[in-house]
């Protein structure tokens, strides 16, 4: 009995060892699949049975006596075991994922040349690679969006380049036309060779090309001398016209504008330099601003209360940088002055009024080229009368005790302005303490050993 019940031990020891050995040599294999795609497993034998571990994963088919349909249904992995009829067995483990070729054929055709890897499946599709800006990276997820309910943005944007800023140095003057006139010249019609862009407004055109050839002849009939250049003006004629006109950079402005400061044809009101970062727009005010009473109405009708308005030297421009690396403007240069000749009288308070000259113009210059805006002028006639008080009125002879001085005066505005690109980031590796020819304070270290004094040796 022992003996039987020991032999019935060994045995189910043998079958399980078998049956470890068996399943151990069960062939098996690995499938990719995509979900919706079929796949048929032909056998060496007759089918016995057919088992998946997920049939939401991969559901079988047995479409004949040694063949097997394979259904992907849904993202994931199941095993596929197989029994034949002659004993043996085979098992296949399926890999079920959603198919990413039309995303990734839909990303290739809208962004060619861009490094953007997809990864992932029906819930949740994931992003990487390299893309050129934050735009092609917002696009190509709103693109994929479209395929996943959920994004994964693991794309890699290179920083942002720095927004280019430019630097604007714009000189107010002011012309005296009537002094321009006794000189024979004008800012306006040069008739320089150096005109790269006109633009006129009025009965006279503006100056053709092809007369002046360099600075030097600019200057040419100027009395007085202006360093490296002795010219005159005599050879300009005077225009009403509004031009604007443009200077290439190796033209000697700056000695151009000397000459007629020193002629005192020509006085600058203000020299301001503005930068502005490209597509922002940069103003600048040199004056003040006057009072004006306001008469309030409804609830609070009589009611007096004050605003100001601003006068003086103003400039607005707004620059752009084009591809080609120019400087495209929008400027608006204007110059406004209180005017009491047309004051008006409200509720016992006196207003003045406002003498405004302005200007609003586009134009498209190359790096350091500079363009004029000028004809923008002031016509004032001032009456002065001096009298002896009592004799004055003296009917007849009261005209030999007064005296009537009438001055007239015409000015015209000229704005100068020359763009340049600014670079901001040598602006910013500028050392922000200023360096001095000498050593201000030397570290206390060094200021101490430098003061001490070594003891003098005692004389044995």
């Amino acid at each position: 009995m022992t003996m039987h019940s020991g032999s019935r031990a060994g045995w189910a020891a043998i079958l399980a060892a078998a049956a470890l050995v068996w399943a151990e040599e069960v062939p098996t294999a690995a499938l990719e699949m995509t979900v919706g795609q079929s796949q048929v497993i032909d056998c060496p034998a007759e089918l016995a049975r057919i088992s998946t571990t997920d049939p939401a994963v991969v559901d079988t088919v047995a479409v004949s006596r040694q063949e097997v349909l394979l259904q992907a249904k849904g993202a994931g992995q199941a095993t596929v075991g197989v029994w034949l009829k002659d004993g043996s067995r085979r098992l296949y483990r399926v890999q079920v994922s959603h198919d990413l070729e039309p995303l990734r054929k839909l990303l290739r055709q809208n962004f060619p040349g861009e490094e953007i890897e997809v990864a992932g499946g029906r819930e949740a599709v994931a992003l990487s690679g390299r893309v050129s800006s934050q735009g092609v990276a917002e696009r190509a997820v709103s693109l994929a969006g479209s395929f996943a309910k959920t994004v994964v943005n693991n794309l890699s944007v290179p920083p942002p380049a720095p927004e280019k800023q430019v630097l604007l140095r714009v000189r107010f003057a002011e012309l005296n036309r009537s002094a321009a006139v006794s000189l024979g010249a004008n800012l306006i019609s040069t008739g320089a060779a150096n005109v790269t862009g006109r633009i006129t407004t009025g009965q006279f055109p503006a100056p053709e090309p092809g007369k002046i050839t360099s600075a030097s002849s600019i200057l040419e009939g100027v009395t007085g001398t202006v360093p490296g250049h002795t010219a005159s003006l005599s050879n300009f004629t005077l225009s009403d016209a509004l031009n604007i006109f443009a200077f290439r950079p190796d033209i000697n402005l700056g000695a151009f504008i000397q000459a007629l400061r020193t002629q005192g044809v020509l006085q600058i009101l203000a020299e301001p330099n503005l930068v502005a970062t490209e597509g922002k727009e940069a103003s600048f005010l040199v004056g003040g601003e006057f009072p004006v009473p306001v008469v309030q109405g409804g609830a609070s009708v009589g009611a007096v209360t004050v605003s100001f308005r601003e006068f003086g030297i103003r400039l607005t421009f707004q620059p752009e940088v084009t591809p080609r690396n120019t400087i495209k403007l929008k400027v608006k240069p204007e110059v406004s002055t209180i005017d009491m000749a047309n004051a008006v009288t409200l509720s016992g308070f006196l207003i003045p009024a406002l003498a405004t000259r302005r200007v609003e113009t586009q134009i498209e210059l190359a790096e350091g080229q500079s363009f004029v805006i000028a004809g923008l002028l002031d016509d004032r006639v001032t009456e002065n009368l001096a009298r002896m008080p009592g004799l004055s009125q003296v009917p007849v002879l009261g005209a030999l005790f007064r005296s009537r001085q009438e001055k007239k005066s015409k000015t015209e505005l000229v704005v100068i302005v020359t763009p340049s690109i600014a670079d901001a980031e040598a602006l910013a590796r500028q050392a922000v303490e200023p360096t001095m020819p000498l050593e201000f304070l030397a570290p206390a270290a060094e200021s101490g050993k430098r003061q001490e004094k070594k003891p003098r040796q005692q004389e044995r």
